[in-house]
């Protein structure tokens, strides 16, 4: 059990990720190449993965440099993911580069003891050996990250904008209480499954929050107390419905292909809204915009999540693609 610890202030400086983070990402997804747990969710992506790193001729890359430093285990290295990487992948990369060595060698150490290093990973204290680390993280990520980028963006996005709501309208404790089945609030502590039992006090410091995309089951934390504290949290996965109509890169309207007052409903859901604020954005009664956005739901373009006596209404990821490409097209 992992036991976390805030204060008031902590509350105030709680805030959520403002993307993917792509170094987690990469992480997490080494995690779902090792284990068949949730690979229902990620069924496409690990058909597509495997092919693509064989296309690549990464394969023994992957297998002799990149798994065995990201075990699925206890324990991974907290270098491989620094705090810039939210400012992008260049950046968070050359934050590897940049670590120092006494603090490689000291991780290095701690997956030797917790998991078992791989008899190299000394070396990395070398900054050339931790070069063709990040080179291989690199190529990891353009090949299996970045073909799905747009579709991870829009569900991250989709939860940053679930927790803005629970925040507008129960405060920080609001979205804390739900951010997941594995994770419960009980003022002032946030419990949740881990492999070992820990307590995690914020003095201050505030959390910030990642919702990962490809993270499966218990919340990740980081192992080093005194660094910012972060809690990556997995999304929820459902299957992905319906695909995007055939004619819309020919310059087809949401009007034309939806109705005007369905294409009003599913421009309504991009910021998030409940089914009375589509309404109104729609110019349609409650329990109009209430069918609409049920069918809208069905063809897989938006979610809606129970939120106390109302429901929140969300864009998809295929939603969010179709609003892109619509916008796009009128250009």
């Amino acid at each position: 059990m992992l036991r976390i610890h805030f204060t008031d202030t902590d509350l105030a400086r709680t805030r959520v990720a403002p993307g993917p983070d792509p170094l987690w990402e990469i992480c997490t997804s080494l995690h779902r190449l090792q284990t068949r747990h949730g690979r229902w969710a990620y069924a496409d992506w690990y058909r597509t993965a495997r092919d693509r790193l064989r296309s690549a001729h990464f394969t023994h890359t992957l297998r002799t440099l990149l798994l065995p430093l990201v075990p699925r285990a206890a324990y991974f290295p907290d270098f491989l993911t620094p705090p810039e990487a939210s400012e992008g992948l260049d950046s968070g990369l050359d934050a590897i580069l940049a670590t120092p060595p006494s603090r490689v060698l000291a991780e290095v150490g701690i997956l030797g003891r917790t998991c078992g290093a791989p008899a190299w990973a000394p070396r990395l204290a070398e900054r050339g050996m931790r070069e063709e680390l990040v080179r291989a993280m690199r190529t990891y990520h353009d090949t299996v990250i970045a073909p799905y980028a747009e579709h991870v963006h829009a569900r991250v996005e989709a939860e940053r904008c679930a927790r803005a709501r629970a925040v507008l309208d129960h405060g920080t404790e609001g979205a804390l209480r739900n951010l997941g089945p594995g994770l419960r609030w009980q003022r002032p502590v946030l419990h949740t499954a881990y492999p070992k039992d820990r307590d995690l006090r914020l003095n201050g410091r505030g959390l910030l929050l990642i919702p990962s995309y490809f993270s499966w089951g218990s919340p990740v934390a980081l192992a080093e107390p005194t660094l910012a504290p972060v809690l990556l949290y997995s999304l929820t996965h459902e299957p992905h419905p319906g695909t995007l109509p055939a004619d819309l890169g020919s310059g087809a309207s949401l009007a034309k292909l939806l109705g005007p007052t369905r294409a009003a409903v599913l421009h309504a859901t991009a910021d998030g809204a409940t089914t009375g604020e589509l309404a109104r954005a729609a110019g349609v009664s409650a329990s109009s915009a209430s069918q609409h956005a049920t069918t809208l739901r069905d063809s897989g373009l938006i979610t809606t999540h129970r939120r106390s006596s109302s429901v929140l209404h969300t864009l998809t990821p295929l939603g969010a693609t179709l609003l892109r490409v619509s916008t796009r097209a009128r250009r």
